[in-house]
């Protein structure tokens, strides 16, 4: 449990908090490039209490020639600025755009990429009033179908180079999610490996083709599904270590006195989790506040073997979402489509196939803010108690200008954030250490993009 002043310090992330702080010291997903429209690339975002916009700068103005022509050139580039005009208050969001920035559509005024009013049309000819206004504005880069945004203080940091950064974008596929719950208990979801003995296992035969079928692939050398070998063996031993990325968590079950099942999942510090989805595949799921009691997760799915059939993909969890919002069909209004039938039948939540809704279940059902200072942790909350420490401690530190975890000072620092690898294989018991770190180098070397730089997976 948590003391009151704790679990505030860890839950509230509006400008000026110390967790605020601290999360916006990071790159953070604001967007699906694929949630833009094509033809008006403009959209309102909300991200940790603060109301902004977010727009493609396709064209830009520049200067040519001796005579001080200009001329339109495309950027491709991405502008998230403040959402309210800094005149009269009015909405960007349906601001027009014009040479590379958002110009208001009440009184003419043009915002920069960068905040700055560089337009007043009505204003005097020779009026500096321009020179004076500024809106708040972030830097934003775009990486594998993602809009992320520096929302802090001073320069961004450099990207990691993580494996969902370097995978070529045909390896990858990403997608978002919006759920009605503050963003640390779907953090905390992701890297609790017991649950997944539960939550996710079927009491009848498991007829998955939706998302989530990697619990239903063959674990090599089991001869059973994933689902069906964690269900049966429900107490794993939980290993937690420390890492320059945040946190590796070991899940560890024997199966035989020779033979171990490991499981290997990663919290990437402050708000993303890596895990293993099937026998080639891998995902990092960010979870980023919309305000304390609702947050949307953003994830990058990478495949170490094949191009991933981003369309299939894209259609498949679009059934599961309504539009613009990418809020779940099923939700607390319908009771995430549970049916006491299904759970007699068919699977232990009785809410469907799709274990994006089964963890969504557990994390909303806590409701907007879980109050940790009434539950009751055992051995198998490792890797929560563990996280909930690193994240008290660095909130702390980074008040007072210390070092945190994951956030990289320099390119050389950000190159040494590799990996980190998310494993879900077999091994003898006894040198189980030596065989999962083998194996993925192994993964890395038949890998068409991966291979490229062994050396540096941090196995």
């Amino acid at each position: 449990m948590l003391r009151h002043e704790d679990n505030v310090r860890v839950t509230r992330s509006g400008p000026g908090t110390p967790l605020g702080r601290l999360l916006r010291a990071y790159w953070q997903p604001v967007a699906l490039v694929s949630e833009m429209p094509e033809d008006r690339p403009v959209k309102a975002v909300r991200v940790m209490s603060e109301d902004l916009v977010l727009f493609r700068r396709d064209e830009v103005s520049v200067e040519v020639g001796e005579g001080g022509s200009a001329a339109a050139v495309p950027t491709g580039e991405w502008g998230l600025v403040g959402r309210y005009c800094a005149h009269r208050g009015v909405d960007l969001s349906y601001g027009r755009r014009e040479n590379g920035g958002l110009r208001c559509l009440y009184h003419g005024w043009l915002y920069g990429p960068d905040g700055r009013c560089l337009e007043q049309p009505a204003e005097p000819e020779h009026s500096s009033f321009a020179e004076k206004v500024r809106i708040p504005s972030y830097p934003c880069v775009e990486r594998n179908g993602i809009v992320f945004a520096y929302l802090g203080a001073g320069d961004p940091p450099p990207f990691p180079a993580y494996d969902c950064f370097r995978a070529p974008e045909s390896y990858t596929f990403a997608f978002k999610g919006r759920w009605q719950c503050n963003w640390l208990q779907g953090l905390e979801g992701g890297i609790d490996p017991s649950h997944v003995s539960f939550l996710h296992r079927f009491v009848g035969e498991d007829p998955r083709e939706a998302y989530g079928q990697q619990f239903s692939e063959e674990v090599a050398g089991t001869g059973k599904k994933l689902s069906e070998l964690v269900g049966d063996n429900f107490r794993p031993d939980i290993e937690v270590e420390g890492a320059e990325h945040g946190l590796r968590v070991f899940a560890l079950r024997d199966l035989t006195e020779d033979v171990r099942h490991v499981r290997i999942t990663n919290l990437v510090f402050p708000n993303a989790f890596v895990v293993p989805f099937g026998n080639s595949k891998s995902f990092c799921q960010w979870h980023v506040p919309i305000d304390d009691e609702n947050h949307y997760w953003f994830m990058i799915l990478y495949d170490f073997e094949e191009v991933t059939d981003q369309e299939t993909l894209l259609t498949q969890r679009l059934r599961e979402v309504s539009l613009p919002d990418y809020r779940p069909l099923r939700n607390r209004t319908n009771d995430w489509g549970f049916d006491p039938t299904e759970q007699r039948e068919l699977t232990y939540t009785g809410m469907g196939l799709d274990i994006n809704v089964h963890d969504q279940w557990a994390v909303e059902s806590m409701g907007p803010v879980q109050d940790r200072t009434v539950e009751r942790l055992g051995v198998s909350d490792r890797a929560v108690t563990a996280n909930r420490r690193l994240l008290l401690k660095a909130i702390d530190s980074f008040e007072n200008g210390n070092p945190v975890p994951g956030l990289p000072l320099d390119v050389e620092s950000a190159e040494e954030l590799t990996g980190p690898p998310a494993i879900d294989t077999v091994t003898p018991a006894e040198d189980w250490e030596r065989a999962w770190r083998e194996r993925e180098s192994e993964r890395r070397r038949r890998s068409p993009w991966a291979g490229r730089d062994v050396r540096r997976a941090q196995c």
